[in-house]
């Protein structure tokens, strides 16, 4: 039997839409749900299980448990919504939209409702991924989900001489025009640069040399890129 060679297979370069969708569940701390006759904000009162799974925690001032009480067969149709904001300081800070289809019914707990999951739409770039529920429950949140706005957040205020530094690693024609360079996401896999010229511009993936396992992994990857932008040829660094 010929064995087959792993190490030669291409490694990922950026997470799957079933990573991200489950990476945007993890970080959310609000979410958007529609019914027939209600659409409410619910912020702080979801939470998410190991396996994606959502439990929503209905306010006192809501009328979702007896919206659901109220519908047949006690399963409400239901629609969930996220919003995924860049937590830097960029032009159209949404980078993601994710929508779950499914359906509510009464949880363990009084107040407290388990959804249930018929399909999922992770929207980025205007594009629209579909997510089946055995994908999105298989996969697992990026590592530093929880920790990327904080991490993010810290580098684009205090420390956007890195920032530019690493845009040293894209080819010149990609800089072309470029007026401010900001950080936009940071996953394991890498991080990416939002670059703004006057009208429109575009985004840039850095990968890592291999992917983070934790925030701290994560912090020496960067210090990796650095070193490698530090010894690239000096380039004008885009006006700010």
């Amino acid at each position: 039997m010929t064995s087959v060679d792993r190490s030669a297979e291409p490694k990922p370069a950026e997470p799957t839409p079933a990573e991200r969708a489950r990476s945007v569940l993890a970080a959310a701390g609000s979410l958007t749900v529609t019914t027939h006759g209600h659409r409410v904000e619910l912020v702080g009162l979801h939470s998410v299980d190991a396996a994606g799974g959502l439990t929503l925690h209905d306010p006192p001032d809501s009328h979702l448990v007896a919206e659901v009480r109220a519908a047949p067969e006690t399963s409400l149709p239901a629609v969930m919504e996220f919003t995924d904001i860049a937590p830097s300081v960029v032009r159209d800070r949404v980078r993601a939209r994710l929508t779950l289809a499914g359906s509510l019914a009464p949880g363990a707990e009084e107040g407290v409702l388990s959804f249930t999951l018929a399909r999922a739409c992770l929207e980025e770039h205007n594009r629209p991924y579909t997510v089946e529920p055995a994908e999105l429950a298989a996969a697992e949140p990026d590592p530093l989900a929880t920790f990327e706005a904080d991490m993010l957040g810290h580098l684009d205020t205090a420390h956007a001489d890195a920032v530019e530094l690493l845009s040293r690693l894209l080819p010149v024609k990609k800089l072309l025009g470029v007026v401010r360079v900001r950080p936009l996401r940071l996953d394991r896999y890498g991080i990416v640069l939002r670059l703004e010229r006057f009208r429109g511009g575009c985004d840039a993936r850095l990968v890592f040399p291999e992917p983070a396992t934790h925030a701290g992994e994560a912090v020496e990857r960067l210090h990796l890129l650095l070193d490698r932008a530090a010894a690239c040829p000096h380039r004008l660094a885009p006006r700010r």
